[in-house]
C-alpha cells in the first residue's frame, strides 16, 4: 500500500487503520467518538483522506490532549468524592 495519503481519496477503516497505524480497538474509537469523521455505507464507514490527515495534524493531537486532560480530571474528582 502507497503511504501517501490523498486527500480527496475514499480509504476503508482497514486502510485508514494501517495508514494511522493504530489497532482496530482504536479506529472503532476514533469513529465511535467523532474524531474521524466517515460516512457509513451498509455496514461498512469510507473515510475521506482528508480526514486522516486532519487526525494526524498537530493541531489534532494538541485537542486530544486537552481532552484527554479533562477526562482525567473528571476522573479525579470523582475519586476524590468517594
Amino acid at each position: 500500500m502507497n503511504n501517501e495519503i490523498k486527500p480527496y481519496s475514499v480509504y476503508t477503516t482497514d486502510e485508514a487503520q494501517q495508514l494511522l497505524k493504530v489497532s482496530k480497538s482504536t479506529m472503532k474509537r476514533f469513529l465511535k467518538n467523532g474524531l474521524i469523521k466517515a460516512n457509513k455505507l451498509g455496514r461498512q464507514y469510507r473515510i475521506l483522506g482528508k480526514e486522516i490527515l486532519r487526525i494526524v495534524s498537530p493541531q489534532t493531537e494538541t485537542m486530544a490532549t486537552h481532552s484527554y486532560l479533562k477526562l482525567k480530571q473528571k476522573v479525579v474528582n470523582k475519586i476524590n468524592k468517594w
